[in-house]
C-alpha cells in the first residue's frame, strides 16, 4: 500500500496533510482548517508536488465554505474567487495551482447566476463535488501515467530486460494524491517484474530524494540506491541506466519543462550518455497558454535552505546564496512527456489540446 499524504473526509469536513518537512525522521498529520492553513502549509513545503499543491489548496477553501455562512451565493463566489487567487500565490511556478483555481472560478460563477437554479447549499455541494472528482481523477490518472511510461521505457528494451531508471526530486504519493508521475512510472515497473534498480538523487538543498523519495522506495520495498546529485554522470557512465523519468511543475506548450532545479543538468548528461529522458506529468501540468519555457517564473527560496542542515550552519558566514528552486529544460533535450492519454514527442504535445 503505497502512503497517503492527503487524508480528507467529506462528510465532517476534516482535511489532513502529513508534514513532510519532518520526514523521515517523524510521521507527522497536520490539520488545515481553511484557506491561510492551506496557503502556510504550500508555502512552507510541508505539501510539496504540483498535483498536491493543487489538490491540498482546493480542499482548504472546500473545509472553509463548508463551515461558513455567507448572506448570498454572489458574495459567496466572490470568496471562492478571493480565496482561490490568493492560494496561487504560495507557490507560482506549478501551474497546476493556476488550472484548478481558474476552472474552479468558472464553475463557482456558473453555480451563482441568478438564473443558475441552485440554493446556496446546494451550490456548495456542486462545487465541492467537483474538488472531489479532482481528488480522486488524480490517482487514476498517475497510474495510467505509470502504466503508459512504463510500456514507452520497456518498448526500447528487449524482451527479457529488466530497466535500471534514475529519478529526481520526489513524484509519488507524497506530490500528488496517490501512486504518483515518475514515481508512478517506477512502481508500474516495479509491479510488472520490469525493475532491476532505481537511483533516485538526494536533491539538494531541500534533499527531497534523500528525505522522501527514498522513504516511498524502502516503504513499498522497490530496490533503489540513494547518490548524490554530483553523482549522476557516473551512474550513468557505471550503472547502465535505461531512462531517466522526473517530473514536471509546468510545461510549456513546446514541451520546454520546469522542474525541480538540477533537472537541467540531468537532462544535458543524459543526451550525452545517449540515456532516454522522460518527463512523466498529468496534463494539468501544461500550460497550453505559454509558447515556451522563457516566461514561466522560478520561485528563489531563502538562503537558509543552502547554509543550514537541522537549523546548524554549514556553510561560511557571509556568503552570498542563489537558491532558485527550479530550472527549465528545453523541449530538445526530452525523449517524451508522458501523461494520462499517453507518451508524446515535446513537439507533439500541442495536438494533445484538441484530444
Amino acid at each position: 500500500m503505497t502512503l497517503q499524504a492527503i487524508k480528507w473526509s467529506r462528510p465532517d469536513g476534516k482535511l489532513e496533510i502529513l508534514d513532510q518537512t519532518l520526514l523521515p525522521a517523524t510521521t507527522r498529520y497536520i490539520e488545515v482548517k481553511g484557506v491561510r492553513d492551506g496557503w502556510e502549509v504550500i508555502n512552507k513545503m510541508q505539501v510539496r508536488g504540483a498535483p498536491a499543491i493543487a489538490i491540498v489548496g482546493s480542499l482548504s477553501l472546500a473545509v472553509e465554505i463548508l463551515r461558513m455562512d455567507y448572506k448570498d451565493k454572489t458574495i459567496l463566489c466572490q470568496d471562492i474567487e478571493d480565496n482561490l487567487n490568493y492560494l496561487v500565490t504560495a507557490r507560482p511556478t506549478a501551474v497546476n495551482m493556476k488550472l484548478a483555481a481558474d476552472k474552479l472560478i468558472r464553475l463557482a460563477k456558473s453555480l451563482s447566476q441568478p438564473n443558475a437554479k441552485y440554493t446556496q447549499a446546494e451550490m456548495k455541494d456542486e462545487f465541492i463535488n467537483e474538488i472531489d472528482y479532482m481528488l480522486k481523477k488524480d490517482i487514476a490518472d498517475n497510474t495510467a501515467i505509470g502504466n503508459h511510461g512504463a510500456q514507452s521505457i520497456l518498448s526500447n528494451l528487449s524482451e527479457e530486460s529488466n530497466a535500471t531508471i534514475l529519478t529526481h526530486c520526489n513524484t509519488g504519493s507524497l506530490a500528488t494524491a496517490g501512486y504518483g508521475t515518475a514515481l508512478g512510472v517506477i512502481r508500474s515497473l516495479h509491479e510488472m517484474g520490469k525493475l532491476d534498480r532505481v537511483y533516485c538523487t538526494e536533491t539538494r538543498p531541500y534533499n527531497q530524494g534523500a528525505r522522501l523519495t527514498a522513504y516511498e522506495l524502502v516503504h513499498d520495498k522497490i530496490p533503489a540506491t540513494l547518490i548524490c546529485d554530483d553523482m549522476v554522470a557516473a551512474a550513468m557512465n557505471m550503472k547502465k541506466i535505461t531512462a531517466v523519468v522526473v517530473g514536471a511543475d509546468r510545461v510549456a506548450e513546446n514541451g520546454d519543462t520546469a522542474n525541480k532545479i538540477g533537472t537541467y543538468q540531468i537532462a544535458i548528461l543524459a543526451k550525452y550518455h545517449n540515456v532516454p529522458f522522460y518527463v512523466a506529468a498529468p496534463l494539468t501540468s501544461v500550460d497550453f497558454e505559454m509558447r515556451d519555457g522563457g516566461n514561466i517564473i522560478i520561485e528563489e527560496r531563502s538562503e537558509r535552505e543552502m547554509t543550514h542542515v537541522n537549523d546548524k550552519r554549514i556553510a561560511a558566514e557571509g556568503i552570498e546564496c542563489w537558491n532558485p528552486a527550479f530550472d527549465v529544460t528545453p523541449a530538445s533535450l526530452i525523449t517524451g512527456i508522458i501523461t494520462e492519454l499517453g507518451t508524446y514527442k515535446p513537439s507533439e504535445l500541442k495536438n494533445v489540446r484538441t484530444i
